[in-house]
């Protein structure tokens, strides 16, 4: 039985593209799994498809109106109000 990988990526914020560190977790076909990032600033946008990542002063509608524009059509799922 094949293990999850965890791999460090670096991701920009969704809403105005600062670069942070990310902790991504994969299943071995490919899934995302968990995330977490890593540097400061950042939060993890809950997605159940992507590590996404956005800046702690970035506010809700910030980021939903950014998904909408980068993910047109697509349904953000598994998300968290933080």
């Amino acid at each position: 039985m094949a293990e999850n990988s965890s791999v460090m990526e670096q991701h920009g914020c969704i809403v105005c593209g600062k670069v942070y560190q990310l902790q991504v977790e994969y299943a071995p076909d490919g899934r995302l799994v968990d995330c977490t990032v890593t540097s400061p600033g950042g939060r993890r946008v809950q997605d159940a498809h992507w590590p996404l990542v956005a800046c702690t002063k970035h506010g809700q509608l910030e980021i939903d109106t950014a998904l909408a524009k980068h993910y047109p059509g697509k349904a953000i799922e598994d998300r968290e109000d933080d």
